[in-house]
């Protein structure tokens, strides 16, 4: 017979109001919260056993009732431009990836992600293909920036933006995702302008985050520039089509004031030729934006190229007839497969025989009205 023990509590989904409570129903003077609070987010320990300054009974009572992190590390990979990819695995064996890139300018960018899984169902995307199994909680959000900041800090560095740009469309888990966002900016430190959320093109949410006032940045995968080419490739244009999205986006850059981002993946001979540029400089014009381009991580699931450098060129000085301003993005990480659910995926595929443990979730059953 299997016996099931309970699972402990994440210590990270205490507030410090809930950490007081409790220490102070053990017995403990007010003061200990505060301390267990700065070894948890200023010290970023790794263990209970790390916080010195605690009495050694009470260590060992947090650390029976207690668990430092909701996520397991179950695969990890290093690549040669410095880019760390790792698979966490949740309490529910559910897997999700969250990558660290490492830049000359010093600048250090966690990019995690918001869901197991996605609905959204766009053709090149590896998550895209596998499928929604769960949202995730706002403390499995923050906690994957969470990690990366604890390994950074060991080594004398620090974690200076994040990207919810990873597995999932952060804006079909809103509550969450914001709900994560904050504690990034609260509890870690990292001020709202080093923060992005990417999302495919939610409109309605789009409005929503654009009456937060938040000085978060925002950034859309937009890939097309018609609603026939972005529909074959985004299946939510077909809820949410173009005008209707740039007219959000106009929306949030009103209301904000600030420049927002486009995405475009470059597929080489499909949505990087001078045709599709003028298209996309005559949708975006007057709209305070950047353009990233990126040539295509090409994944199993899709039969795509990425762009040759003279055509990205070609794309970028295009758009700036247009006084839309465009840089191309250095890909990271594609010797460790750091593209979005390609380690997951592999992962999966070596571990199982056959069969498939994913929910599958209806793309219009997903969409906010």
């Amino acid at each position: 017979m299997t016996i099931v023990l309970p699972q402990k509590a994440d210590i990270y989904g205490l507030t410090l109001q809930d950490l007081t409570g409790l220490l102070a129903g053990w017995g403990q003077p007010k003061f200990r919260a505060k301390q267990v609070w700065d070894w948890l987010y200023d010290s970023r320990v790794d263990s209970f056993d790390k916080m010195t300054n605690l009495p050694r009974a009470l260590r060992e009572q947090l650390d029976g009732a207690y668990r430092l992190g909701a996520l397991e590390v179950d695969a990890e990979q290093h690549s040669v431009d410095g880019t760390v990819k790792r698979l966490f695995r949740l309490h529910d064996g559910q897997l999700i990836e969250s990558v660290l890139m490492e830049y000359d300018d010093e600048r250090r960018t966690a990019c995690i992600s918001t869901q197991a899984g996605c609905a959204m169902g766009c053709v090149f995307c590896a998550t895209g293909q596998m499928g929604f199994a769960r949202q995730l909680t706002a403390d499995e959000i923050f906690e994957q920036a969470l990690y990366f900041a604890r390994d950074l800090e060991a080594k004398g560095d620090r974690l200076s933006n994040v990207v919810l740009m990873g597995m999932g469309e952060p804006f079909h888990n809103y509550d969450n995702s914001i709900a994560a966002v904050r504690r990034l900016m609260n509890d870690l430190g990292i001020g709202a302008r080093h923060i992005t959320i990417s999302t495919v093109g939610l409109v309605p949410m789009i409005r929503r985050f654009a009456d937060e006032d938040l000085q978060v940045k925002l950034a859309v995968s937009l890939h097309a520039a018609t609603d026939a080419e972005r529909s074959a490739l985004l299946p939510v244009n077909r809820r949410y089509p173009l005008n209707d999205l740039i007219a959000a986006c106009r929306y949030y850059v009103r209301k904000s004031g600030r420049r927002m981002t486009f995405e475009w993946t470059l597929i080489n001979g499909q949505n990087d030729t001078p045709v599709q540029a003028h298209t996309l400089g005559q949708l975006l014009n007057g709209l305070n934006c950047h353009v990233n381009v990126i040539p295509l991580n090409p994944t199993g699931g899709f039969e795509g190229d990425p762009s040759v450098t003279a055509r990205v060129e070609q794309f970028i000085a295009i758009l700036a007839t247009y006084n839309i301003t465009a840089t191309s993005r250095v890909r990271r990480g594609i010797d460790i497969d750091a593209g979005c659910g390609q380690l997951k995926s592999k992962v999966e595929r070596a571990r199982r025989a056959g069969g498939d443990d994913t929910a599958t979730v209806d793309l219009e059953d997903a969409l906010p009205e």
